[in-house]
């Protein structure tokens, strides 16, 4: 195995799965941890019945290529259980997709770009993915996931964490947008009932994607010269927002962290005894876009902890948040 894969599956199995293992019970005694063994393969994620993966890009398109440079793509699983079931992931990813899900009965033009997390190692593609997308066609929506370009560490400097001058997970979510809008008609869509709903690093893309319409990358066709500023967003659990070291009682952005007046309406979904993301990422984030005169909301859930996905547990928020989506979702005409 060579030094970058060992070091890579390392905080897959570390970094992530640890992630996944922050949620509770009803009891404020940490749950038992059940570890599964993690097995990695190499192959391009395929995806699960009724989705069709479309390329993001041109095959002549030169991509600026994830840390692991050419390393083949592999899919892999995670540990420990998330409602009593493994995760899975893909890795390595050089050539980003979008997967479609149509839904089978009322089609209400609405269409949501969901945005996995993996902690910029990989992109978790079943619990915060497709299971997602099982729940959004039921809706009446279409569901695009995007597998984007990972792993892609964050430095550091002076000992401190800092965002990569291009985001590669950024420049394919807005790809994707892109696509989305120009393709609305072949794919049944409307081009302004289009949102994103992101989840840990995945719900910071959904921030960064809210917030900015400057593109790191050369344009390669029609596709880019669409807005990719999404209608509406959705986070769960977010992440890398927030300075924590002006102290606890401060909610201070980190300096990378941009906030527009043009951000789409926000939902956001946290839990209090998030161990790996703490409630206070998201608070910041929220007052920032609500004094920039910016529609936020916030759902906050006392147990819950990170990565929980849409899988049920004994934590209301894994059976609750996505009714209160649902909800919001009306409220705003897009369901």
């Amino acid at each position: 195995m060579s030094p970058f894969r060992s070091v890579v599956t390392s905080l897959l199995a570390i970094g992530i799965a640890g992630a996944a293992g922050g949620q509770a019970t009803r009891s404020d005694t940490p749950p038992a941890r059940i570890e599964v063994p993690k097995v990695e393969r190499a192959g391009v994620w395929q995806p699960t019945a009724g989705g069709t993966q479309v390329p993001l890009w041109p095959a002549t398109v030169a991509l600026a290529p994830p840390d692991s440079g050419d390393h083949p793509e592999a899919t892999g699983n995670g540990s420990p259980l998330v409602g009593g079931k493994k995760w899975h992931w893909a890795s390595y990813v050089t050539r980003p997709t979008m997967t479609l899900y149509k839904p089978k009965g009322r089609n209400t033009g609405t269409t949501i770009l969901v945005l996995p997390g993996g902690g910029f190692y990989a992109v978790a593609t079943d619990l915060e993915g497709t299971e997602i997308c099982d729940w959004v066609v039921q809706q009446g929506m279409t569901c695009a996931m995007l597998k984007y370009r990972t792993p892609q560490l964050w430095p550091k400097e002076n000992g401190k964490q800092r965002r990569p001058g291009k985001l590669l997970g950024l420049e394919d979510a807005q790809r994707a947008m892109g696509l989305l809008r120009l393709r609305s008609g072949a794919y049944g869509i409307d081009p302004r009932r289009i949102g994103v709903m992101g989840f840990s690093a995945g719900a910071y893309l959904a921030a960064n994607i809210s917030n900015t319409v400057a593109r790191s990358y050369p344009p390669a066709d029609a596709a880019d010269k669409q807005s990719s500023r999404p209608d509406f967003a959705i986070l769960a659990y977010t992440a890398r927002m927030l300075d924590n070291s002006k102290g606890r009682n401060s909610l201070e952005l980190q300096p990378w962290v941009e906030i527009s007046p043009k951000a789409p309406p926000t939902l956001i979904i946290h839990a209090m005894n998030d161990k790996v993301d703490d409630v206070r990422q998201p608070m910041a984030y929220a007052l920032a876009l609500n004094d920039a005169g910016v529609a936020v909301d916030m759902r906050l859930y006392a147990k819950g902890g990170h990565a929980f996905g849409m899988r049920p547990t004994t934590d209301p928020v894994t059976r609750e948040w996505p009714g209160e989506v649902r909800q919001w979702l009306q409220d705003r005409g897009m369901l």
